[in-house]
């Protein structure tokens, strides 16, 4: 028998990414009871994964890390994680209502004290996803050191059911019984905050279809670049090589039509330029070569981000890359039309980064009957004027969910979320009486949870 529970609050927020986290901390500075739907295990989304946000270089987990640890112990928010979004409307009574399967982790959220003791035990390895694929994690497992909540997820594709992990878990936490569990949240706001996907590397057959050993995307870089990487230093994923010779490849997803994505991805540059910085600082006997068609530097001391980088000594070649090859010894031929000099050239480069572009991460066909623009993200009915406001009332938009945007603009437009939000409640009828609920949260919260079920 399915579990049942029900949630009553102010709003709730779909994405728990550093848009959703931000607009979530906001409202529950007004005081408003708000719930934080994750799909993932831990919240913190593609920001805690990044290694450097640029221009500043600042660390990325030091920006989201107490953005997330505020938000879970945060007395107005409830963070429900490993979560499915299976419907988002309009109930009978006027409120909207989000219906939410939570996905069975096989471990009690309750009992489990985040000691990793079943993940030391298991004898499964399985490629890490959290690490590009790079490394590897056990089929039980805690996503990540600082993930929120530190809770172990049984990976049940890959899981042998040796009874390890049960065995030696100190809370008896592993439960290989665990049912999915419905629950239904009524709220009078919603803000979708569901972010972004890149393109895949598989897309793009000029590219290689992914089967190049020695091409990755962008987040796998960030995974190399990052101090608490695979290899806490950057090496070719191949033969652990540290690469002499380094090419980024812009619009590989992006200003593409056989692809689908006609537009401009907005971010590609410029990541691609603060990794090529730290790839200098990291190997500064490294040759970096940047292949672009156009270098869009368009935010706040984004165009002197650039310059720094020219000045570094990093190449910029302006071509659009016709094709990548295997060569010989794990090098990556690069095919490119010069657009400056004309000619088609041919070189080689020890490892390939291709800057895939952004697409929406999230489809609201069939789940909610909020509408979406041509290129797939939520469409906003005054984009110029009130850009988080979408055709559905009471849900707004946030973040990557709208459209590509950089994480300066998608912590501002949380931030507009918020307000728009807050003022659609402070006009609704709010309860007097105490919610009741599900303790969904990190932290106990009987005064306001009842479960039902």
């Amino acid at each position: 028998m399915r579990l049942e529970a029900k949630i009553e609050v102010d709003a709730v927020v779909i994405g728990g990414g550093i848009a959703g986290l931000q607009t979530a901390l906001d409202l529950a500075e007004q005081d408003y009871l708000v719930v934080v739907v994750e799909k993932d295990a831990s919240v913190g989304g593609k920001m805690i994964r990044l290694s450097k946000v640029f221009p500043t270089l600042d660390c990325a987990s030091c920006i989201t890390t107490p953005k997330m640890a505020a938000a879970a112990h945060h007395e107005n928010i409830s963070i429900l994680t490993y979560g499915d979004l299976k419907s988002l409307d309009r109930s009978s009574d006027g409120r909207l209502e989000a219906v939410v399967e939570k996905k069975p982790r096989f471990v009690d959220e309750a009992k489990c004290i985040g000691c990793r003791q079943c993940e030391y035990d298991c004898p499964i390895l399985v490629a890490d996803e959290n690490q590009g694929g790079f490394s590897a994690r056990k089929a039980i497992h805690i996503p990540f050191s600082n993930a929120i909540p530190q809770v172990a997820t049984l990976d049940v594709d890959h899981c042998i059911l040796c009874g390890r992990c049960e065995k030696v878990c100190p809370t008896q936490a592993v439960d290989y019984f665990q049912q999915p569990q419905t629950i239904r949240i009524h709220a009078a706001a919603a803000v979708i905050a569901t972010g972004f996907q890149m393109t895949s590397l598989h897309d793009k057959p000029q590219y290689g279809s992914g089967e190049i050993t020695n091409v990755i995307d962008a987040l796998q870089m960030e995974r190399l670049l990052a101090p608490h990487g695979p290899y806490n230093r950057v090496l070719r994923p191949s033969d652990g090589m540290e690469p002499d010779s380094i090419a980024f490849v812009q619009c590989a997803g992006s200003r593409d039509r056989s692809m689908g994505v006609p537009y401009c991805s907005r971010v590609c540059c410029m990541y691609a330029i603060k990794q090529a910085m730290l790839l200098s600082g990291a190997l500064p006997l490294a040759d970096i070569t940047i292949y672009y068609m156009d270098i869009r530097a368009f935010g706040k001391n984004y165009e002197q981000f650039f310059q720094n980088a020219q000045a570094m000594g990093i190449q910029f070649v302006k071509a659009k890359v016709a094709s990548l090859a295997a060569a010989e010894n794990g090098a990556v031929e690069v095919c490119y039309e010069d657009q400056v000099n004309g000619g088609v050239t041919r070189t080689s480069h020890d490892l390939v980064v291709l800057s895939l572009g952004k697409i929406a991460a999230w489809n609201p066909f069939g789940t909610c009957p909020v509408e979406v623009a041509e290129d797939g993200f939520i469409r906003s009915v005054s984009p110029r004027l009130a850009a988080t406001l979408t055709s559905m009332e009471g849900v707004f938009a946030a973040g990557a969910a709208a459209g590509p945007k950089d994480i300066v603009d998608a912590i501002a437009e949380a931030g507009a979320a918020a307000m728009k939000a807050a003022s659609y409640l402070s006009a609704c009828h709010r309860p007097k009486q105490a919610r009741s609920g599900v303790s969904i949260n990190v932290k106990p919260q009987p005064s306001r949870a009842v479960a039902m079920g």
